[in-house]
């Protein structure tokens, strides 16, 4: 029973963080994070430009600009700026985590991750499950569990 909720919670939180990454103005791919603790949304993210920077994330090749952020970094770095902390909280993304956000994920005390569809390196994960972090992956959001 506890399972069937926690699996109801996590598909509603992970489509919430499908939204939030449509507000990213990247064109190539919009990724959305959210992270949530005691049950509370405590901060949100997409991939996109520092603040102050034109929203372009892709140069004039298609290639995205080297000072992006992830989705998942910008959730982590709003935490940082706020009186919130991320230790033993969940992480929503639709995109699982490259190498250097994991290193972010795992210092900033986040103990889950759960995500919808694979990064095409999965070191990232591979370094979480390494270091102790709970990763989940959802492939069929959609579908009524």
């Amino acid at each position: 029973m506890k399972e069937k909720k926690q699996n109801k919670y996590d598909r509603a939180y992970l489509r919430i963080a499908r939204e939030w990454g449509q507000l990213s103005y990247c064109q190539r791919r919009k990724v959305g994070a959210i992270i949530v603790k005691d049950r509370m949304i405590i901060s949100d993210g997409y991939n996109g430009t520092p603040s102050g920077f034109e929203n372009c994330c892709e140069d004039d090749s298609g290639l995205t600009k080297w000072y992006v952020l992830h989705a998942e970094a910008n959730a982590i770095l709003k935490v940082a700026r706020s009186t919130q902390s991320c230790e033993g909280a969940t992480l929503y993304i639709t995109m699982s985590p490259c190498k250097d956000c994991s290193k972010l994920i795992h210092q900033s005390g986040i103990k889950r991750v759960v995500y919808q569809e694979t990064y095409k390196d999965n070191s990232g994960i591979e370094f979480l499950e390494k270091a102790g972090v709970e990763v989940a992956c959802l492939p069929d959001l959609d579908q009524i569990q």
